[in-house]
């Protein structure tokens, strides 16, 4: 039995990670939004959104397993360079302002705890980021990356601990509800937006690649953008444990994301805190797990605070590097973090550059809570033109061989891509007019 969660551990890696990061500062934050304003009514979303999750990650993790390239390499390679200036630019514009508003809600956050001037914080969070992918080697980062995201049982401890009317919560979870408002429609791009984000697709993609590099089964070319060759031997072993660590990650992810919005429901909207304007708004989510104890309050808001910054340091240095991926593929430059810095500048150089320029974004002054909502929205829009390339490149046979995408993959990923743009479009026509 041991032996066989061991070997079951060993396996998990990219799509572990990308699924934990997945539920960041942002997730959390509009996870407990959705949960405070509309009770269970999005539970629905969670079921809906596992197997669109699965597809699009599955694609992306497969192409870079048999092309030996990252995302950005492939539309570079095969497709127009206007397509790929295009999906760069997208990836930049959403990294950017969610890592930006990552860096708001965790000195926010952070706050709670310790009485600094939040561009204190800020800085501080940035500059850590900065120094943690430059100067802590890939395996390591890896390995802790897992850990983080301990800090969301929290979340699924609290959910059983508040009373619930759990006869209501599988109906909500099973049954849609749909509310035909601006704000409703709005809630459902940002989840499906900080959950099916443009980062994810990017990173998962890049870490398959170190994965292979770190097993010889790719070298380590001067850059992978140019690079052509035969179609390398993809074993059934490997595609298996691909497929492992990805479903695992996604059902991790929704698993947190279902309890954090009935944890906000039963808590924060059972208690007529409809919408979450503070850090402070947002940890009283938690309190119930605490509420037996001195002081339930400002334990709850440690639990919060703790979260925040866990998963924020895991997501910001994810924004960062899936940002540097991409544009090193785009101009050819030596990538990856098995490299040392001093091997690959311009790649690292941009990891910084992202993470100073989300720096610099909180000095507009939004509201860190609700800038973390905007940017779920941003991320629903911009994935959509996205995941459009990710399943023409998944089904384009002279650049996956025998391993396009098959009838489920291609069915779920269509199904995700029209569901997001669906809603994309009915949430700028409801703008439009109450606007």
């Amino acid at each position: 039995m041991w032996e066989k969660a061991k070997r079951f551990i060993g396996i998990l890696g990219p799509g572990l990670v990308t699924g934990a990061a997945d539920d960041d500062p942002s997730g959390i934050a509009t996870y407990s939004q959705t949960g405070a304003q509309f009770g269970y009514n999005q539970l629905w979303l969670t079921p809906l959104m596992l197997p669109m999750m699965i597809a699009i990650q599955e694609v992306c993790a497969r192409m870079a397993i048999v092309s030996g390239r990252g995302i950005a390499g492939i539309v570079g390679e095969y497709y127009s360079r206007a397509a790929l200036y295009v999906v760069v630019g997208l990836l930049l514009i959403a990294n950017t302002i969610n890592l930006g508003a990552d860096l708001g809600a965790m000195a926010a956050a952070s706050r709670l705890l310790v009485p600094l001037p939040s561009m204190v914080l800020v800085v501080f969070f940035g500059l850590f980021s900065i120094a943690l992918e430059v100067f802590v080697s890939y395996h390591t980062y890896a390995r802790y990356l897992r850990y983080l995201s301990i800090s969301l049982f929290a979340y699924v401890l609290t959910g059983f601990v508040v009373t619930q009317d759990w006869r209501e919560i599988l109906a909500r979870t099973l049954v849609p509800r749909v509310e035909w408002s601006s704000q409703f429609l709005m809630i459902v791009v940002a989840v499906l937006g900080t959950t099916i984000s443009p980062y994810m697709f990017f990173w998962q993609a890049s870490q398959e690649l170190e994965e292979e590099v770190e097993r010889g089964e790719w070298s380590a070319p001067q850059t992978r953008f140019t690079r052509r060759g035969p179609m390398p031997k993809v074993s059934a072993r490997e595609i298996r444990n691909m497929r492992i660590d990805t479903w695992s990650g996604m059902i991790f992810s929704q698993v947190a994301t279902w309890f954090i919005i009935v944890t906000a429901a039963g808590s924060l909207h059972a208690g007529g805190i409809t919408d979450i304007a503070t850090a402070a708004d947002a940890a009283r989510a938690l309190q119930p797990l605490v509420h037996t104890f001195p002081h339930a309050g400002q334990i709850a808001q440690a639990l919060f605070a703790v979260g925040i910054v866990g998963l924020g340091l895991m997501a910001v240095p994810i924004f960062a590097g899936s940002a540097s991926y991409a544009l090193a593929e785009t101009f050819g430059w030596r990538e990856g973090l098995f490299r040392r810095p001093s091997d690959a500048k311009p790649f690292y150089g941009v990891m910084a550059a992202a993470i100073l320029v989300g720096i610099a974004i909180n000095l507009v002054g939004i509201n860190p809570m609700k800038a973390l909502v905007y940017t779920a929205v941003i991320n629903g829009v911009v994935a959509v033109p996205l995941i459009f390339i990710i399943l023409l490149i998944g089904s384009n046979r002279r650049i996956m061989g025998e391993y396009t995408s098959g009838f489920w993959s291609n069915l779920f990923g269509w199904i995700t891509f029209l569901a997001m743009a669906a809603a994309a479009v009915l949430m700028f026509a409801t703008w439009r007019r109450h606007g």
